[in-house]
C-alpha cells in the first residue's frame, strides 16, 4: 500500500508564528490553499486556516495587518509521518475530523496531505471513499 510520502505535497508553504494574518491570507491566495502550518523556530506549533482568519479576525473587526497568526491559529495539530500508510492517515483524519495533515519527519515539516489528496486515491479504493465521507461529516 502507498504511504503518505507518495501523495503528500512536499515542502508546503508555511508562516512564522509572528507573521500577520494578512501575510497568511496572501500566501493562501497565491498558493491556492486553505491552511498554512505555523512554525516557531522551524517547529510546527499550529495551523491557521482561511476560516480562522475570516471568523476570528475579520468578522471580529480585528486588523489583519497587525493580527499575528500565533494568536489565532489552532494549536492542537494532528500530524502524520511520511511512512504512515494512507489507510492509517484516513482513519486518523476521520477520527480527528481534520481535512489537512501536516507530515513530520524527526519533528521537521516535510509535507502536507489534504482531503483532496486522499480523494484522488478514492478513485481506486472504496475504503478511502468511505473514510472521506466520514471526515466530511459534521463533528458530533
Amino acid at each position: 500500500m502507498n504511504t503518505l510520502r507518495d501523495i503528500m505535497t512536499p515542502s508546503p508553504a508555511t508562516v512564522d508564528i509572528s507573521d500577520s494574518a494578512i501575510t497568511a491570507a496572501q500566501m493562501m491566495r497565491d498558493e491556492d490553499i486553505g491552511a498554512v502550518p505555523v512554525l516557531d523556530e522551524q517547529m510546527v506549533v499550529g495551523i491557521i486556516t482561511d476560516r480562522d482568519i475570516t471568523t476570528k479576525i475579520v468578522a471580529e473587526g480585528i486588523d489583519p495587518e497587525t493580527a499575528q497568526v500565533g494568536e489565532y491559529m489552532s494549536t492542537h495539530v494532528i500530524t502524520g509521518r511520511p511512512d504512515m500508510s494512507i489507510k492509517d492517515a484516513i482513519e486518523l483524519m476521520g477520527r480527528e475530523q481534520i481535512r489537512r495533515l501536516p507530515i513530520l519527519d524527526q519533528n521537521r515539516l516535510v509535507g502536507i496531505v489534504s482531503i483532496g489528496d486522499l480523494a484522488i486515491e478514492a478513485d481506486a479504493d472504496e475504503e478511502v471513499e468511505d473514510a472521506l465521507e466520514e471526515i466530511s461529516q459534521p463533528a458530533r
